[in-house]
C-alpha cells in the first residue's frame, strides 16, 4: 500500500507542469499579480494596458492598440517566444465603436499566423487605460494551427488549434453573409451558437469537448433566454465552465457573443462539482482539460439553501468568493499554489485597491497572471428584502495540475 502511493505521488510529481513566472525587468504591476507565467507548454500573460513607455495613453486607437501589443510583446520576448506564437487574445476597449480600428495595429504585430480573438467593450479599466489585451502563447510554435469554417471570410481565424486545446474567437449573434442582426434575442443567441458549432465542426469537435465558455451579453439580451437555448447544446451537469458578463457594448453593434476553449481529445475533459453545488444545465463549477482545470466565475455568494450574496462590502466578498473558488480547487485536488490566471470582474474599480488587499492575501508565493475590468456602471447598493446585497465582483480562474 505504501510502495502504491509512493509510485502515484512520484508519478504525479514527474508528470505536473513546471510553473514559473515571467517578469521583464523592471516590469511592474498595479495590483498582485504576475506579468507572465509559464504552466507547461502555454504561457498567460496579464491583462496589458496602453500605457506607452513614455507613461502616456496615445491619441489614436490605431497607436493605443499598438502600444498594448507592444507591452505584450516585451513579455513575451522576456520567455523566449514571439508574437507569433500567441494562439488567443481578449481585447478590451472603452469605446468598442472603434473596434474596426483594432486592425491596422494587428497587422503590424501579427502579420500571419495570427492568433484567435475575442473583443468586447467594458465601462473602464485600471489606470483608466483606453485597451486593455490578455494573451496565451504557445512553446511550440509547430503546434500552432488555424481553423476555419467554409466561408471564413475575417481577417483574423475563427478559431486556433495550440496542441491540444482549440481556442475560439469571439463569435456573434449576426447573420455571417449579412451582417444582419435578428430582433428577436433567442435568435441572436441561436446564431452565436451555430457558429460555434461550424468552428468545432472545422476542429474535428462537437460540443462535447468545450471545457470553458465566455458568454458576452449586453442588456437586450435577457439572461433567461440565454440559458435556455444554451443549455439544449449540452448534457445536464457536464456543462462547460462558464464566466457570463455582461458588458457594455460588443462589435458592429451585436449584443451577444460567445468564446471559449475547447480540448480535442473528450477523454482528457472531465467536469468538477463541488459537494455543496448542485448540478446545472447552463455551467459546471469547474471542468479538466487534460492537465489544466477551467473555472467558472464565482461570486460571493453563499451556496445551499436560502444562500445569496449576504456581504456587503467589496472586501468581505471577495473572502466568499475565494472560499467558493476554492471548493472546485480542492474537489479536483488542487489548491491556489496551482492558480496560474484570473479574471476579476469588480462592479466599481474606484475599489480597485480594497479588492487588491483581500485578494493579494490569498496568493503570497506564486501570484497568477489577472485581468481586470469593470464590465458596467456601478450599481446601486441596496440589500434587497432578505438582506441579500448586490453582487459587487465575480473572479474565474485557470489552475494547472
Amino acid at each position: 500500500m505504501k510502495l502504491t502511493f509512493l509510485i502515484a505521488v512520484f508519478a504525479a510529481a514527474l508528470f505536473a507542469a513546471e510553473l514559473k513566472v515571467v517578469s521583464p525587468p523592471g516590469a511592474t504591476t498595479v495590483g498582485p499579480y504576475s506579468p507572465g507565467i509559464w504552466a507547461g507548454e502555454f504561457l498567460y500573460v496579464s491583462g496589458q494596458g496602453a500605457r506607452n513607455k513614455e507613461g502616456k495613453f496615445a491619441a489614436s486607437v490605431e497607436e493605443q492598440v499598438a502600444d498594448t501589443l507592444s507591452n505584450i510583446q516585451t513579455i513575451l520576448e522576456t520567455a523566449g517566444l514571439t508574437m507569433e506564437h500567441v494562439v488567443y487574445t481578449q481585447v478590451y476597449m472603452a469605446d468598442v465603436s472603434q473596434y474596426e480600428r483594432i486592425g491596422v495595429a494587428w497587422r503590424k504585430y501579427f502579420p500571419r499566423n495570427g492568433p484567435a480573438r475575442a473583443t468586447l467593450g467594458v465601462y473602464k479599466m485600471p489606470t483608466d487605460t483606453p485597451v486593455e489585451i490578455t494573451v496565451v502563447a504557445i512553446r511550440d510554435l509547430s503546434r500552432k494551427r488555424a481553423v476555419n469554417p467554409p466561408g471564413w471570410t475575417a481577417g483574423i481565424p475563427a478559431g486556433v488549434l495550440a496542441g491540444d486545446r482549440l481556442y475560439l474567437s469571439g463569435l456573434v449573434g449576426w447573420d455571417p453573409q449579412t451582417r444582419a442582426i435578428p430582433s428577436e434575442p433567442a435568435a441572436q443567441v441561436q446564431l452565436a451558437l451555430d457558429r460555434i458549432r461550424s468552428v468545432l465542426t472545422a476542429a474535428g469537435m462537437d460540443f462535447r469537448n468545450l471545457v470553458f465558455v465566455n458568454p458576452y451579453l449586453t442588456d437586450k439580451v435577457p439572461m433567461d433566454v440565454m440559458n435556455r437555448i444554451y443549455a439544449k447544446h449540452f448534457e445536464f451537469g457536464n456543462t462547460p465552465a462558464r464566466a457570463t458578463i455582461r458588458v457594455h457594448g460588443l462589435p458592429h453593434g451585436t449584443n451577444i457573443e460567445f468564446t471559449g476553449v475547447a480540448i480535442r481529445d473528450p477523454a482528457k475533459r472531465r467536469a468538477v462539482r463541488p459537494k455543496n453545488m448542485a448540478s446545472s444545465a447552463t455551467a459546471s463549477p469547474c471542468v479538466w482539460a487534460d492537465d489544466t482545470l477551467y473555472c467558472s466565475a464565482k461570486a460571493g455568494f453563499i451556496p445551499g439553501p436560502n444562500g445569496g450574496i449576504y456581504a456587503a462590502t467589496v472586501e468581505h466578498q471577495v473572502r466568499q468568493t475565494m472560499r467558493n473558488l476554492l471548493d472546485g480547487l480542492e474537489e479536483a485536488g488542487l489548491g491556489l499554489q496551482n492558480v496560474v490566471a484570473t479574471n476579476v470582474y469588480l462592479d466599481n474599480l474606484e475599489e480597485f485597491v480594497k479588492m487588491n488587499s483581500t485578494y493579494g492575501q490569498y496568493f503570497t508565493a506564486m501570484k497568477p497572471t489577472r485581468t481586470t475590468v469593470q464590465p458596467l456602471a456601478p450599481v446601486e447598493r441596496k440589500p434587497d428584502e432578505r438582506g441579500r446585497s448586490p453582487r459587487l465582483e465575480e473572479i474565474s480562474l485557470i489552475a494547472v495540475k
